[in-house]
């Protein structure tokens, strides 16, 4: 088996963390790996502080065009 290299994260979706959250569910049972940024500073400071809607899903660049896809039909 190949084994893939990744050099750089992407960002395919920004929410607030239960979005996200979301958001990573659906690409990981579409097969695609994925990781949340700034996950920890938003749940402390969101409800007080208006900095909702921080939070990343981030996935390799080489998945970035079918995450897209995946995101974007998730709305449809």
């Amino acid at each position: 088996m190949k084994e893939a290299a990744y050099d750089t994260l992407v960002e395919v979706f920004r929410g607030d963390l239960w979005e996200a959250e979301l958001v990573k569910g659906l690409l990981a049972s579409a097969g695609v790996d994925a990781m949340l940024k700034d996950e920890t500073l938003s749940v402390v400071t969101s409800p007080y502080s208006g900095t909702a809607g921080n939070v990343l899903v981030m996935v390799n660049k080489e998945e970035e065009v079918y995450a897209r896809k995946v995101v974007a039909e998730r709305k449809a």
